[in-house]
């Protein structure tokens, strides 16, 4: 299995930008922001539980509404990523398509209530009041937690990863 160390790995605007371009594709419709870092957050964590390794090095905070990525929240925009993207690799886009198939159909604020129960988000919110946004970072490390309480399911096959004959468990 290769690893996605170093310059392997994608930018997380690079991430978004595809993500907001497939979900248009898929369901007709622009995504909203908090969506938007809900999906992100949920391909890096599908990621590390497939691969073993994150999908991009950027950090997440834990805000009142769930895990925000400052660099997607200050380009979002409704045509877009305000920012010079770049494509991403087959084997990441192929995890990501099984994201939104997972989460794209759920409204905000149902995957805002997912990323609640998420151990990485409820430690980066210790000590601060429920409607503090906060700036604390996702340890990627609680991310890999909660990575290894879910189980990948592959839409294109139609079956879980850990169901195919050569999987290995990498978590």
């Amino acid at each position: 299995m290769r690893t996605r160390g170093g310059s392997d790995m994608e930018k997380i605007i690079n991430v978004a930008q595809y993500i907001f371009n497939e979900y248009k594709r898929v369901t007709g419709e622009i995504i909203d922001e908090m969506k938007l870092q809900k999906l992100l957050y949920f391909s890096q964590r599908e990621t590390i539980a497939i691969l073993n390794e994150p999908l991009f090095n950027e950090t997440f905070e834990g805000w009142k509404y769930g895990p925000v990525s400052r660099e997607v929240r200050t380009s979002y925009t409704t045509d877009g990523i305000n920012y010079e993207t770049e494509d991403i690799k087959s084997e990441s886009k192929y995890i990501i398509n099984n994201v939104i198939q997972e989460y794209g159909a759920l409204a905000s604020w149902k995957l805002s209530a997912l990323t609640h129960k998420e151990i990485s988000w409820l430690n980066s919110r210790k000590g601060l009041k429920k409607e503090e946004n906060g700036r604390i970072k996702i340890q990627t490390e609680d991310i890999r937690e909660d990575a290894k309480k879910v189980r990948p399911y592959d839409y294109v096959w139609d079956m879980y990863y850990d169901e195919f004959d050569d999987y290995e468990a990498v978590v």
